[in-house]
């Protein structure tokens, strides 16, 4: 059995306008010329980051750019009509950063990192945390990379999600998963957000607020989970809820 070779992929601003496209960003042609040793003829796939894709043919490999030659157009198909915006807890070490990158392979369309009562750490690379967010958008053959917000306070995290269709407020005394399914079904293109606390876990005032505010307290079982394996279980059930 053969397997088909994987086309790399890049999300940028990048105008499909016309049949031939040169690129000059310093990163894209590094890891062309440097780091994927792609030669003339080869075929990249460019995303504008708004679900429409090019497949191209690298025709020149200059010094300082890149030309190509698109070769076909499309729309990604790849995306969720569910927008599952992630709100969790800044957490210690590079554990966001883990949270991020696999929230995005999963398909979450903006993350949220908040400060909670419990919360440790309190500030973010935010340079670093957009290149992760970048590349898993690339390697997960996303038609867009989801949103980084900056860094807010419960409160403000709270009174953000009441744009949302519905909001799930993560902790381990509340109802069952399975008591939401029903809810999240029935909605057309919904807007979800998950919320996720810090690794000392939400405080009793935080419970009560999310209760005040409608937002579902819902349990992922009878067992203690890190925070970080809460928000990638619960991105992915979330997702795939309907």
């Amino acid at each position: 059995m053969t397997s088909t070779m994987r086309i790399h992929r890049f999300i940028g601003d990048f105008d499909f306008s016309g049949r031939f496209l040169i690129i000059g960003d310093f990163d894209i042609l590094n890891q062309i010329k440097n780091v994927l040793r792609l030669k003339r003829g080869d075929y990249i796939i460019l995303s504008d980051g708004k679900l429409k894709e090019a497949k191209a043919k690298i025709i020149n490999i200059g010094k300082n750019e890149l030309g190509l030659e698109i070769t076909e157009i499309k729309k990604n198909l790849n995306e969720s009509s569910a927008r599952i915006i992630l709100y969790c807890s800044v957490l210690k070490k590079d554990n966001f950063e883990w949270v991020a990158q696999k929230a995005t392979e999963i398909g979450v369309k903006e993350i949220v990192p908040i400060v909670c009562e419990h919360t440790v750490k309190t500030d973010l690379n935010f340079s670093r945390l957009k290149k992760i967010i970048q590349e898993a958008s690339e390697q997960s053959e996303r038609g867009e990379a989801p949103t980084i917000k900056e860094i807010v306070n419960f409160p403000e995290a709270v009174a953000d999600a009441k744009a949302n269709s519905l909001n799930l407020f993560f902790d381990r005394g509340g109802s069952c998963f399975a008591d939401v399914k029903k809810i999240a079904s029935s909605t057309d293109n919904p807007r979800i957000g998950i919320f996720i606390g810090p690794e000392g876990g939400w405080t009793n005032q935080e419970l009560g607020s999310a209760e005040e505010n409608d937002l579902q307290i819902i349990s992922l079982g009878k067992t203690n989970l890190r925070a970080e394996t809460a928000a990638i279980i619960a991105s992915y059930l979330v997702l795939h809820i309907r």
